[in-house]
């Protein structure tokens, strides 16, 4: 078969070992022909592309990134857009269109596949959010880097008796803050499936302040509501293709109300990218890895339309429909558990 594989959205690590695993099975096992479209839809758009076989691998499973390169590039904001992709795919002979990425990639993968397209999707989102799976790949990675650098602000934060607010990565859901502000001992975890209230914020720090704990750790996720307002802080600037405002600023709006509420000196700290740069965790190569060889099985299958998904520690398939239908919520029992160590 001659497959297309692109990566799309927002790098994370372990795209290069989906990659990996999608080349090493198709090429050794199937005979497979494969492409690897360059910076997402674009190079779909584009008819950018770059052959893939057992040579264009080796090395590539501890790296971050994307050997593809990626972009958040939309299809359908495109004159003709769809059409283009569809004699993209026809000119090259493919047999089949593997996407990695999150909801918006996704999104565009059902609407070929409805289309009358063979597409099959690999779930990619560092915020692990994405409805249908149980653990994304890059998750994993991004908890590990807050966890550390967390661990590092608490020597910082006991030296000086400050509070130190921890900006990270998390849109709708808070997986990454919720995760890492357990690992990493925080003494308030901010998600945005609960607006919160900075007064009430305040009380837990006045009271873990009242014990002798002269300094504290917040871990707010970037998506994070404040109660009597429930709007985002976004950045300046345009939204993205697919709609999105870019996120940022809960973490230094928080300081500024605490430090002004209790009188303790405050710091923000915002991690951003650092999240999604460097090599991946041991435990995301070996699910970025299972992802990439399920994928390709799933073509040689015929499992067309669906999404590889982790159930549990089995791989199996979703309907693409299924896994875009909406985002996976942080559950509430582990939130509720994670407050038990609040103030």
């Amino acid at each position: 078969m001659r497959v297309g594989i692109l990566t799309g959205g927002g790098d994370c690590p372990g795209l290069n070992a989906v990659i990996r695993g999608i080349v090493r099975k198709g090429t050794m096992f199937y005979g497979d022909s494969i492409i690897g479209f360059m910076e997402g839809w674009r190079g779909v758009l584009e008819n950018r592309f770059q052959p893939l076989d057992i040579d264009s691998i080796p090395g590539i499973i501890h790296r971050g990134g994307t050997i593809l390169r990626t972009s958040r590039t939309n299809p359908a904001k495109y004159e003709n857009g769809m059409d283009k992709i569809r004699a993209t795919i026809q000119n090259n002979k493919l047999d089949a269109l593997i996407a990695i990425g999150g909801d918006d990639t996704l999104s565009v993968a059902k609407k070929l596949f409805d289309l009358g397209m063979k597409t099959v999707g690999v779930p990619k989102t560092i915020d692990n959010d994405l409805s249908g799976t149980d653990f994304c790949f890059g998750f994993d990675t991004a908890v590990n880097i807050a966890t550390e650098a967390i661990d590092r602000l608490h020597t910082t934060a006991e030296a000086h008796n400050r509070v130190m607010v921890v900006e990270v990565m998390g849109r709708d859901a808070g997986w990454i803050a919720t995760y890492s502000g357990i690992a990493g001992g925080a003494d308030v975890i901010l998600v945005p499936e609960k607006p919160f209230d900075i007064q009430q914020v305040c009380e837990l720090l006045k009271h873990r302040h009242a014990r002798g704990k002269y300094f504290s750790i917040v871990v707010v996720a970037e998506g994070a509501k404040i109660a009597d307002d429930e709007s985002q802080s976004t950045q300046a600037g345009t939204r993205d293709e697919f709609g999105h405002v870019r996120l940022g600023g809960i973490g230094s709006r928080l300081a500024n109300e605490i430090e002004q509420v209790t009188g303790y000196e405050t710091r923000a700290v915002i991690l951003g990218h650092i999240q999604r740069g460097g090599s991946p965790t041991a435990y995301d190569r070996v699910l970025a890895t299972r992802y990439g060889v399920q994928a390709i099985d799933m073509v040689h299958r015929g499992e067309f339309g669906r999404m590889a998904s982790l159930r549990g520690q089995s791989l199996t398939s979703v309907p693409l429909s299924e896994a875009l239908g909406s985002n996976r919520k942080v559950d509430p029992e582990l939130y509720d558990m994670a407050s038990v160590f609040f103030g």
